[in-house]
């Protein structure tokens, strides 16, 4: 596991190199949340043990907005520490930087972790309740399926098509 400060300190580091600007509040809380189930996905643990909170919009690590807000996310990780989660983070760079901060918002607002950790509650409701990390676990799982099916499944059934032709 790394340190959940230095996994947001490079979050925002590499957002403002490779995009030359100042990464949102928001943004980095998505980045974050989406780099944890990456994590997942590709060595099926944790990235960090931190516990984001159901926030109206999407996943939040209380004590990273505090830091955000004070100027101090300038803890970066080794290279030894970066080494076992750089597929992650190179993952999330590569198809979700590029996105607004609201449409991440909004792909969290699909998340089932995120949406458990506020039943019952109504849309716009403060909430400071905490995603399990069985459910962001099944989260992963169901986006390896997805890309399992979408990477190999369609391309061989597509191929099987051409070939009837």
């Amino acid at each position: 596991m790394i340190d959940v400060v230095k996994a947001a300190s490079y979050i925002y580091s590499r957002y403002q190199e490779e995009r030359n600007e100042v990464i949102d509040q928001m943004k980095l809380h998505k980045l974050l949340y989406l780099s944890q189930r990456e994590s997942i996905i590709r060595i099926g643990e944790p990235m960090f043990s931190e516990k984001f909170a159901a926030w109206k919009y999407g996943p939040v690590i209380v004590k990273i907005r505090n830091l955000y807000k004070t100027g101090k996310l300038n803890n970066l990780p080794t290279d030894a520490e970066l080494s076992p989660f750089k597929e992650s983070f190179d993952y999330v760079f590569q198809n979700y930087a590029i996105e607004s901060s609201w449409s991440l918002s909004l792909l969290t607002h699909g998340e089932s972790s995120w949406r458990n950790a506020r039943k019952g509650l109504k849309r716009d409701e403060r909430c400071d309740n905490e995603l399990e990390l069985e459910d962001i676990r099944k989260d992963a799982e169901r986006m390896k399926m997805r890309r399992f099916y979408f990477d190999e499944i369609v391309p061989q059934l597509n191929k099987l098509r051409n070939a009837q032709k």
